[in-house]
């Protein structure tokens, strides 16, 4: 079950991977964007850990939608749509629930990651955080299918994430400024697909706890 303590500490998670991570992404992004996804993602997941006192009484609906809101904000660039448009769009589908299971969380990542492509108006195999979330999607609802229990699919998740997020080191940019290099920006890992993966481990790990 996903509880609010257990994505109130998903967000405190993921704020202490951008954080610890913030070179790489700056110098995954430096080689094919403007180098400031580090810098953005960090700034974006302190703001949500800051604003933890301020939405913890709240519904889970609630709370989704508000982290949506700080992340929409506070991450610069293309970044910052896309991750809010993930916690919006999937927010919706909760309404005033305290838990979400296995079948729950799912939807929430259905239509929230369709809310992501849509805004990004991407597709798989374009070297995009998508290349990351679609896979992940399909693996837990294989797994799901399976009957098997949240921490293990959401084990099965980071795999996959990880997969997908090395996969689009081959890969030609068609979207965003990295696209602008054309045949140059093959054989670097996408910035946005490395933060989505940091995202998926420190939810499993949240789960795990």
């Amino acid at each position: 079950m996903l509880t609010k303590v257990t994505a109130l500490v998903w967000f405190e998670k993921a704020a202490a991977y951008m954080a610890e991570n913030k070179n790489e992404l700056h110098l995954l992004d430096a080689a094919i964007g403007d180098g400031d996804h580090g810098i953005n993602m960090d700034r974006g997941f302190s703001a949500l850990v800051r604003e933890i006192p301020e939405i913890e009484h709240l519904c889970l609906g609630e709370i989704f939608r508000r982290a949506g809101m700080v992340l929409l904000s506070n991450i610069g660039g293309a970044s910052g749509p896309l991750y809010g448009t993930l916690f919006l769009k999937g927010a919706a589908t909760i309404g005033d629930s305290e838990v979400l299971d296995a079948a729950g969380l799912l939807t929430f990542f259905d239509v929230g990651v369709a809310g992501l492509a849509a805004r990004g108006r991407t597709e798989e195999n374009e070297k995009t955080m998508y290349d990351v979330w679609a896979p992940v999607l399909r693996e837990y609802k294989k797994c799901l299918e399976a009957g098997m229990s949240l921490d293990m699919i959401l084990k099965a998740c980071v795999n996959t994430a990880e997969f997908g997020m090395k996969a689009t080191i081959p890969m030609l940019a068609l979207k965003g400024r990295a696209s602008y290099l054309g045949e140059r920006s093959i054989g670097h890992q996408d910035p946005g697909a490395t933060s989505s993966y940091y995202l998926i481990v420190a939810l499993y790990e949240s789960i795990r706890e």
